[in-house]
Formats: structure tokens, C-alpha cells, sequence
């Protein structure tokens, strides 16, 4: 572990190497698991803001779900997360033959709305828990994402690298532009 800014980070973002292989997976980690994605209070509002607009590429089931529950619930651990379809898909959830893909980020793709996605969705397979004075950001290691974990080894991509775009989308370029220095250095050790 290492202290970056407010953040203590786990070495595995700079060791584990990792790539999503949606072709081996499915888009499993949309599906599996016991809860929604993981959500901050201000994604609560974007997602009952940009519900409208998103509604028209979600399946009738991830419909039903989000009218029954809302656009997030309160997860039986207190957090906030995106509902779920009978305990299991994530309700944005959607399919493209058998993969599944995030209905937000289709509409995002397609310039209907201008939120990618959840940022824990976009940040995974880190995982970010918020303490008072810090931010712990750790590397989350699932079965499913053997493949990706294999995939990145071959071409050589570490987590930290794989998921740019997500950490400076939660922490700042500069916060960024730091972690990689730290991560030469740990290289070169």
C-alpha cells in the first residue's frame, strides 16, 4: 500500500496486469454478483435526471425494475446502488446477442445523454471505498475476470493503465500524472 494525495492505493493497480475480454466473459460482471453497481449520491441524481433518456434503450425488464424500485435503491449494506432485475442483472443492463452491455453507456455512445456510467462501473476492476479523511482504491479480483486478467498479461497492460480514463474521471488529471511517476518508480525498484 502507498499514500497518493488522499488516497491509500493498493501496489496490486500497479502489479496485476488486466484488460476486459467481453468476448470470453459476456459481460458478466453486469449480471453476477449480489448487488447493483455501487453508486455515489450525486450519481443518484444524474440517474433519475437522465432516466427519460436513457428508458428507450433498456429492456422491459430493467424497465419494470427501475419503475417498481427507483432509479437506485439502498442496498442491504446501507449503500447506494443501481436495482436490480430479480436479484440479478443490473435493471441497465443490456444485451447485444448474449453479451451484456450498459444501456447508459449506449445512450452515451449515441450522444443522448452525457454520463458514461456509474464511475464504479468505468473504474472496475478497482474497487474505491470513501473514509472520512481518505479514499482506499484497491484492486477487486473475481473469478470471472480470469480471461481479462489473462488478456492483459499478454499485452502487458496493468490495472492502472487499463482503467485511465476512469481514475482521472474520479481523481484529476494531476492525481493521475502522479500515480504513474509512483508507478515507474515501483517498476524500476
Amino acid at each position: 500500500m502507498f499514500q497518493l494525495g488522499k488516497t491509500i492505493i493498493s501496489e496490486d493497480i500497479l502489479e496485476k496486469e488486466f484488460v476486459c475480454n467481453l468476448s470470453a466473459c459476456k459481460g458478466a460482471c453486469c449480471v453476477d454478483g449480489d448487488a447493483g453497481a455501487p453508486l455515489n449520491e450525486a450519481e443518484t441524481k444524474i440517474l433519475e435526471e437522465i432516466y427519460p433518456k436513457v428508458k428507450p434503450f433498456l429492456r422491459k425488464e430493467g424497465i419494470a425494475a427501475i419503475e417498481a424500485q427507483g432509479t437506485w435503491v439502498t442496498g442491504t449494506d446501507g449503500d447506494l446502488e443501481t436495482p436490480l432485475i430479480d436479484n440479478k442483472d443490473c435493471a441497465y443492463v443490456i444485451f447485444d446477442g448474449k453479451t451484456a452491455l450498459c444501456g447508459i453507456e449506449q445512450a452515451y455512445n449515441q450522444g443522448i445523454v452525457d454520463w458514461k456510467k456509474p464511475v464504479s462501473c468505468h473504474l472496475y476492476p478497482i474497487r474505491v471505498k470513501d473514509f472520512t479523511e481518505f479514499a482506499a482504491v484497491n484492486y477487486d479480483k473475481w473469478d470471472i475476470c480470469d480471461d481479462a486478467c489473462s488478456l492483459g498479461k499478454e499485452l502487458e497492460v496493468p490495472v492502472y493503465k487499463f482503467v485511465k480514463e476512469a481514475l482521472i474521471r474520479r481523481f484529476g488529471q494531476d492525481w493521475y500524472l502522479e500515480l504513474e511517476k509512483v508507478a515507474e518508480e515501483h517498476k524500476n525498484s
